[in-house]
């Protein structure tokens, strides 16, 4: 694994679609995680966005995010396959890789896994003619899928090699020691069954509650090396590295002081992360590739 392997997330920038990615790249990353709003919500249009997206020099690793899919009977079901729809036709027009769908909080949707297995497969399917990846997330918060040992459950009874489990470490963290979850089960996931890799950490030990969960998820992550779940981060990303993933990384960092600002000074501190990250494979022992980034001496002028 190498900083190369990294992406911005836009969601933790700053102003327009175009500062965005003009930030991300000036700070040295090739690669940006989308969301569908940053196109169609664009002032100027959809087809501005994508023309934007197109002669930025960045590759679209990821559009993020489907909702509250999986699970549903009925009209609704109808309802949440059209918008799938038009979400893989978004992926299609920023030639993203990868669709993302975290787990649904609905209070409609059933927790029977062959039934979220069967809805995900659909989109899979769907996704294969177009060459994406689909990635299912567990959000520590859903209804019936909190823990990435479930999506994984979920993503081996759909099989289909486009479906992988999205690896938050957000996430992860959060859930350590509540809910069951276990930690090391992570070295157990197969690198080809990870669709993606989002992370990020925060800064205090523990969130008990989901309404935490939720607070902190939305407005309270750091970059990795800034937070207080740094030993537990290495440990995350050695374990996928030694699964054999290959794919690519991304820091999903919601939080509101980055908001405040400017996009290139945050996306700096991201990728002074990413350098960070990608020392950590050396640091536990997991060769490198000749492109990567030396370790960051010190994440402490980060986080200043």
């Amino acid at each position: 694994m190498n900083a190369a392997q990294f992406s911005m997330d836009t969601v933790t920038l700053a102003g327009s679609l175009e500062a965005k990615l003009d930030a991300a790249f000036a700070a040295g990353f090739t690669q940006i995680t989308l969301w569908a709003k940053d196109l169609v919500g664009h002032p100027d249009g959809y087809a501005a966005a994508i023309n934007e997206v197109r002669q930025s020099g960045l590759k679209v690793n990821a559009i993020q995010v489907m909702r509250d899919f999986e699970g549903l009977s009925g009209a609704l079901h109808d309802y949440k396959m059209d918008t799938v729809k038009s979400m893989l036709r978004v992926c299609e027009a920023v030639r993203a890789e990868r669709l993302l769908i975290c787990s649904s909080t609905s209070a409609h949707a059933s927790g029977d896994l062959d039934h979220i297995a069967s809805d995900l497969r659909k989109v899979a399917l769907l996704a294969t003619p177009l060459g994406l990846t689909v990635g299912f997330e567990a959000l520590s918060w859903g209804r019936h899928v909190s823990d990435f040992e479930v999506s994984w459950d979920i993503v081996q009874r759909a099989d289909c090699v486009n479906l992988g489990v999205c690896i938050d470490s957000f996430h992860v963290l959060a859930n350590c020691g509540l809910n069951g979850t276990d930690f090391d089960a992570l070295a157990l996931i197969s690198g080809d069954g990870i669709a993606f890799v989002q992370l990020s950490d925060f800064l205090w030990k523990a969130v008990r509650t989901p309404e935490e969960r939720i607070e902190t998820a939305r407005h309270l992550r750091v970059f990795p090396g800034e937070g207080v779940h740094s030993a537990e981060l290495s440990r995350m990303i050695s374990m996928i590295v030694k699964s054999g993933y290959v794919g690519d990384w991304s820091f999903e960092v919601f939080n509101d002081d980055y908001q405040q600002m400017p996009s290139v000074d945050v996306a700096r501190r991201a990728w002074r992360s990413a350098q960070w990250c990608a020392g950590q494979t050396s640091r536990s022992g997991v060769p490198r590739t000749k492109t990567s980034v030396a370790f960051a001496p010190s994440m402490n002028a980060v986080a200043a």
